[in-house]
């Protein structure tokens, strides 16, 4: 009971949180309807519904009977398996039974006397359902974990099979691969299958019995170590593509290569000792109902969603009979919060008649205008059947009309542009002397300064005279004796005054002061 509490505690964050209601009845100004959002069921212990087979025929110890000892105690070889005798079996189902405390079951394959030939064993977990794991998968072993594993994966029953994960004690020597470890992969890397020697290598301690596959981990690199982050994950397992079938399955296979050796090579005299025992393995996931069920429950053999959304299926993927008004979607976890429910439409009703292109849920019927027009559009469309897009958005030319990101927004500059609107290719109306898609540059012969003004001067059309520079097209420096925005004016006027009287204002400090001298000493010759 105590290992139950600490398994459901450690999936707590992934099993509560977003995505738990699939529709709520609400009141508008249009009348009562169904509100509808993406949801999926809780996390469970998937091993509880999951089919068991371990192959080959032969591979579980008992018939006949078969003596075996272990590592710890390698020349004491007095322990039995007889599959005749319940006390002495130990088979397959003895991996997912309720052990009591500090009593292990576990099954157990033949001991390897038949040396050099291969032992080799499969586990197969098989669910009929396409299942998401929101957890690690942990498989215990007794007596020593492998030296080399792999786990694979399917998604559609068995038919065909993928690597999910490579396990050994020496990963290039087993699989011609470089061994690395899932908490070093990155985002773009995040479903890479790789090889690990973390849980392979002989340590000669019985508390080290586990070999994960490390699904937290992946989780992590989006979510962040505590996993508090998830709408980054539901974000990338919408956007990242693959990301969301790398954590999807319909069957696991252990594949057991070779058995614990000890530390060292196989030592031929004592074969008794090396053999595979599984006590547990834990899945901890949830039911594949394409974010269209909050509810999975095991019916006639097989785990079965309980669909919303006017969808069915074992998966709920297809719309019912009569709700096939427009082509079944998945639900999606975008936008956040809430997500997308992509509910099916009934055919022949006012809903059914009215595509709204997966943007509106509800319809509302105007009387005097003998039309049904979309409520409440969202992801920034508008219109009747909420294919326009509100005004400061224009459309997506790559994105389909039911795409949620079919609205793009405008971002006029707001200094650069009349308003906020553009037109249906996105470009914004600009202000004189703007240009740009966003009206944020400036035409030639003009300048930016909190909007675009003309420019007063350049190196071409607009040349300050005289010797004048100009400064950043806004000003001309004038040198001594001109004036005017060019510098194309004298100072000195030749009708009214002396030029050269004039200049002399403009004389240099030294010649100020010499003519300051003069004056005061006229001045003493005069008095």
């Amino acid at each position: 009971m105590l290992h139950l509490v600490a398994v459901l505690l450690h999936c707590l964050p992934l099993a509560m949180g977003h995505y738990d209601i699939c529709k709520s009845w609400v009141t508008t100004d249009n009348g009562p309807s169904w509100e509808f959002y993406a949801c999926q069921p809780r996390a469970m212990r998937m091993k509880d519904y999951a089919i068991v087979r371990v192959d080959p025929a032969g591979i579980t110890c008992g018939d006949p009977p078969e003596r075996f000892c272990t590592h710890e105690n390698p020349y004491l070889c007095s322990d039995e398996c007889d599959a005749s005798n319940p006390d002495l079996a130990h088979p397959p189902k003895l991996m997912f039974d309720t052990e009591d405390e500090g009593l292990a079951t576990y099954w157990q394959s033949v001991t390897w006397s038949r040396y050099p030939e291969p032992l080799l064993a499969n586990i197969t977990l098989s669910w009929n359902k396409s299942i998401e794991l929101t957890d690690d998968i942990v498989i215990t072993f007794e007596y020593g974990r492998p030296t080399i594993m792999m786990l694979e994966k399917s998604l559609d029953n068995g038919r065909t099979w993928h690597p999910y994960q490579y396990y050994a004690d020496d990963c290039m020597e087993a699989f011609g691969m470089p061994a690395r470890r899932v908490r070093d992969l990155s985002t773009t890397s995040a479903n890479r299958v790789l090889c690990t020697e973390e849980y392979s290598r002989w340590v000669g301690s019985k508390k080290e019995k586990n070999v994960r596959f490390e699904v937290r981990d992946r989780f992590a690199i989006f979510a962040g170590p505590d996993l508090k982050n998830m709408d980054n994950l539901y974000t990338r397992l919408e956007s990242a593509k693959g990301l969301k079938d790398f954590f999807t399955v319909t069957d696991l296979r252990m594949r057991l290569l070779r058995p614990a050796l000890g530390g060292t090579y196989v030592q031929r005299e004592n074969l008794y000792k090396y053999f595979y025992a599984v006590s547990n393995i834990e899945v901890i996931g949830r039911c594949k109902c394409n974010l269209h069920a909050n509810l999975c429950t095991f019916k006639e053999g097989s785990l079965q969603c309980e669909c919303e959304h006017n969808t069915t299926g074992q998966d709920c993927g297809k719309c019912k009979k009569n709700f096939r008004s427009r082509s079944w979607r998945a639900g999606s976890y975008l936008p956040l919060p809430n997500g997308s429910p992509n509910a099916c439409a009934a055919a022949g009703s006012a809903f059914g008649n009215c595509e709204c292109y997966g943007h509106s849920n509800r319809c509302s019927y105007i009387d005097f205008l003998n039309v049904v027009t979309c409520v409440s559009c969202k992801h920034n469309t508008r219109g009747q059947h909420c294919q326009h897009c509100r005004l400061g958005f224009y459309r997506n030319g790559s994105a389909e009309l039911d795409d949620e990101n079919v609205c793009i927004e405008c971002n006029c500059n707001q200094i650069g542009s009349v308003h906020d609107r553009c037109n249906e290719t996105g470009y914004c109306e600009c202000k004189e002397g703007a240009m740009g898609p966003k009206c944020d540059d400036c035409l030639p012969n003009y300048y930016w300064r909190q909007g675009c003004f003309p420019n007063i001067c350049d190196e071409e059309l607009l040349i300050c005279q005289n010797g004048g520079t100009c400064h950043q097209n806004q000003r001309c420096i004038c040198p001594a004796g001109y004036k005017g925005v060019l510098c194309e004016q004298s100072k000195c006027d030749s009708e009214s005054q002396d030029c050269d009287s004039a200049s002399s204002t403009y004389l240099s400090l030294p010649a100020l002061l010499l003519s300051a001298l003069g004056l005061q000493l006229r001045c003493s010759l005069d008095f």
